[in-house]
């Protein structure tokens, strides 16, 4: 296996998106949903805008996804008061459930993925897989 950053982070990644939805399979959730619905657990109401960045999507994309979240009755819809433009995300009943399936199988992967890993070291890998981050966004802020 190539050890470089670059390949160990996009196999992670696409390893754990495919166990993600192998987990969720009978639910009806596609790419992309799961993360929705992870941020709005703790950000119900939010804009669609404020989703777009937080989940790391493009408008256009992300407002596709919550069309058909929004067709699967996951959630609404609903113009902010004195600005019909901004469109705040909402869970339905049923968006709750699904969101709280999602929030298990996120758990059940993380337990896995740091198996035999002591919380020390959990907590080092966690803080530079950050600095990882924040040093990628530098440079892209510069282009």
């Amino acid at each position: 296996m190539d050890e470089t950053v670059h390949y160990l982070l996009m196999a992670s990644h696409l390893r754990l998106q495919k166990q993600l939805l192998d987990r969720l399979k009978g639910t009806g959730l596609t790419l992309g949903q799961p993360k929705v619905l992870d941020y709005l657990r703790d950000h119900n109401g939010a804009s669609q805008k404020a989703i777009a960045q937080a989940c790391h999507m493009e408008p256009g994309s992300l407002s596709v996804i919550l069309t058909r979240m929004e067709g699967q009755g996951l959630l609404r819809r609903q113009a902010a008061e004195g600005d019909r433009r901004t469109l705040h995300v909402f869970l339905t009943p049923q968006g709750t459930l699904r969101m709280e399936q999602v929030t298990q199988a996120f758990q059940v992967l993380e337990d896995q993925a740091f198996q035999g890993i002591p919380p020390a070291q959990r907590a080092a890998f966690l803080q530079t897989l950050q600095k990882v981050y924040d040093n990628l966004g530098k440079e892209a802020a510069a282009l």
